[in-house]
Parts: C-alpha cells; structure tokens; sequence
C-alpha cells in the first residue's frame, strides 16, 4: 500500500490545539507523519496516509472538538 498525503482546512489554531490532537494522530493507525501549518490562514493540517481514510482523520479531529475538511 502506497503513502498519498492528505489536507485538511482545520480550525487547530495555535500550539495548544495542536497538543490536544497529538496523541490521537500520533497512535492513529494508518498516519505515518502529520504536521499542522498554524501559520497558514487555514491552520493546514498535512498527513502521510498508509491505509488511513480522510473520514477517519476528520472524525478524530472532530472528537476532540475541532473542525476539519479535506482540501480537494
């Protein structure tokens, strides 16, 4: 299975929120790397997907009480 990187527009806006979704992404199955842009107006939140969907990502983003669409 091939690694295809994924976008989200997030509402993660500063280090804080970052922190708060780290744990999640990081012992999610299927993210290999993720990072989030807070400098860029819509906070970009870059995964490395190996057999994660963008549904997923977005739900875990979601549970913890932020927004996140995918960037087409």
């Amino acid at each position: 299975m091939e690694t295809k990187e994924l976008k989200f527009k997030t509402t993660l806006n500063c280090g804080g929120c970052v922190s708060k979704v780290q744990s999640d992404l990081d012992n999610a199955e299927g993210i290999c790397h993720w990072n989030v842009d807070t400098d860029n107006a819509d906070k970009i939140l870059t995964v490395s997907a190996k057999g994660i969907t963008e549904d997923e990502v977005v739900n875990i983003i979601k549970h913890k009480g932020f927004k996140a669409e995918p960037i087409v």
